[in-house]
């Protein structure tokens, strides 16, 4: 029985685990992001955020104790180089683990695994478009309503008599009754 054991051997020996570890800490690093099997990425990810965490106060002690798992001198530059200064006001979740399918050999389970800072597709805005602007939520009642300070067509329902209220950018309210009219035909049938 495996009780209160976190780590995963990955079919390996000690020894096997830690050079893996090691290879796939300095692709990562070099790279930015690396796909492999989501059970080694999952083991990535326990093993490359303490590093990180480390990285962020450039020390000669945290140089050599980083360096002493890691054995990579230019890995050891990139980290402290271009990596620590980045993620230096987040407070851990340094990696991304995206699942990507099965790989066709063998059916094992892929994913990707990146360093959250260093993925544009995340992090930066689309052009033409500010960050303020994007963010609406909707309410229970189905209208739309927008961060502060942005004015935006919002529609509501008055209880009372059934009017619908839509107010525009300027403030000013136009109010639309919702009547139902029958014809002579329908009352007839009535």
């Amino acid at each position: 029985m495996r009780h209160g054991n976190k780590l995963n051997h990955l079919g390996r020996t000690s020894e096997h685990r830690k050079a893996l570890m090691r290879n796939l800490t300095i692709a990562l690093i070099e790279h930015k992001r690396i796909k492999t099997t989501l059970a080694k990425a999952r083991s990535l990810r326990q093993f490359i955020e303490p590093l990180i965490t480390k990285s962020k106060s450039d020390t000669t002690h945290n140089r050599r104790v980083v360096f002493s798992y890691l054995q990579n001198k230019e890995a050891i530059k990139e980290l402290f180089g271009t990596i620590s200064p980045k993620v230096g006001d987040r407070p851990g979740g340094y990696v991304r683990i995206v699942r990507v399918g099965f790989r066709r050999g063998d059916g094992s389970e892929m994913a990707l695994i990146e360093l959250v800072d260093f993925n544009e597709d995340y992090t930066a805005p689309k052009a033409g478009e500010s960050q303020q602007e994007s963010r609406r939520r909707r309410t229970r009642r189905g209208r739309t309503v927008q961060a502060e300070g942005i004015k935006s067509n919002v529609a509501s329902k008055n209880d009372e008599n059934d009017a619908i209220i839509v107010t525009d950018e300027e403030g000013t309210a136009d109010s639309q009754e919702n009547t139902t009219t029958m014809t002579s035909d329908e009352s007839e049938t009535k």
